[in-house]
């Protein structure tokens, strides 16, 4: 897969998902842009959802900057 698609510093998103999901730690959050494939399915196996989901998620997140809706 590619990169992923952000709107924010990886650092200000990671910040972002961990105040969304509490249960995420930075060892979860732990992304080098070459290694993406990596991030997505260790959340995804984490969230129980598909790593398509996990890239949409967290590109949204970066996208609205954290803020709802």
């Amino acid at each position: 897969m590619s990169e992923l698609k952000l709107e924010a510093p990886w650092p200000a998103v990671k910040e972002m998902l961990k105040e969304i999901n509490i249960e995420l730690t930075d060892e979860d959050l732990d992304y080098e842009p070459s290694h993406t494939d990596e991030l997505l399915n260790r959340l995804a196996k984490k969230m129980n959802r598909t790593p398509q989901e996990i890239r949409q998620w967290i590109e949204s997140v970066s996208y609205n900057r954290g803020k709802a809706g």
